[in-house]
């Protein structure tokens, strides 16, 4: 009797819940590995150098920009 009753549904997501792809924050902190590519990258750390206390990297941050409207011919602004 009771066995149809028992089928579990998958639990649904608040709207507001969903992570949308262009919402991904940028981190404000690199980890040791990611700093040191960098810093090889910009010729401030070599091989044999320490790994403790390295130098600071900052951290660029992407801002996107809103696409404009484009008019199509025949359009008044008004």
């Amino acid at each position: 009797m009771g066995q149809e009753n028992n089928k579990k549904l998958p639990m649904t997501i608040d709207k507001s819940l969903k992570i949308k792809a262009g919402s991904v924050k940028t981190r404000n902190v690199l980890t040791r590995p990611e700093r040191l590519k960098r810093l090889i990258a910009d010729d401030r750390w070599q091989e044999g150098d320490r790994v403790y206390g390295i130098p600071k990297v900052r951290v660029a941050k992407i801002s996107m920009k809103k696409k404009k409207k484009v008019k199509k011919d025949g359009e008044d602004d008004k």
